[in-house]
C-alpha cells in the first residue's frame, strides 16, 4: 500500500494533541540538555510533531518505551552540523522522553521549541517523508 499526497497533507497539517515545547531563552534548554545528557549531540527544532506508532505495527522498544519519533519541519540548529538550519528532520525512535522539551534518540537528544503537537500515525506514512 502506498500513502497518497491527501494522506500525507491530513497528517502534517491535520489537527492532532497540542503538546508544550520550551518556550524561554534557547541557550537555556541547550544548557539543561547538556547537564542531562553530557557529551550527546542535539538538535533544537520547532514545528514539530511527537507521532506515535500504533502498538500493532511495532514491537514496544526496550524498557517498555511505545514506538515514538519526532518529525520537525524546521531545524534551528543541529550541534554536529548533520542538519541545515529551515530544514526538516525525521528523528529514529526515542529512547526517552521523560523531559517535556527533551525527546532522546540513541544518537540524539532533540530539544523542542515552541508548542508542537502529539499525533498517531502508521509507519508506513511516517516512512513516506524523505529528503
Amino acid at each position: 500500500m502506498s500513502v497518497s499526497m491527501g494522506e500525507a497533507m491530513s497528517f502534517l497539517y491535520g489537527d492532532g494533541e497540542v503538546a508544550k515545547g520550551w518556550t524561554g531563552e534557547s541557550s537555556d534548554l541547550i544548557e539543561a540538555a547538556q547537564e542531562r545528557f553530557p557529551g550527546k549531540a542535539f538538535c533544537l527544532v520547532k514545528r514539530w510533531i511527537i507521532v506515535e506508532i500504533p502498538p500493532n505495527e511495532v514491537e514496544p522498544l526496550p524498557g517498555g518505551i511505545a514506538p515514538m519519533l519526532v518529525l520537525a519541519h524546521e531545524v534551528i540548529y543541529d550541534s554536529r552540523v548533520r542538519f541545515v538550519p529551515g530544514s526538516w528532520v525525521r528523528s529514529t525512535y526515542a529512547v526517552s522522553f521523560q523531559h517535556p522539551c527533551m525527546f532522546e534518540t540513541r544518537n540524539t537528544i532533540y530539544l523542542l521549541v515552541g508548542d508542537g503537537y502529539r499525533k498517531q500515525a502508521s509507519l508506513e506514512l511516517v516512512l513516506s517523508f524523505r529528503p
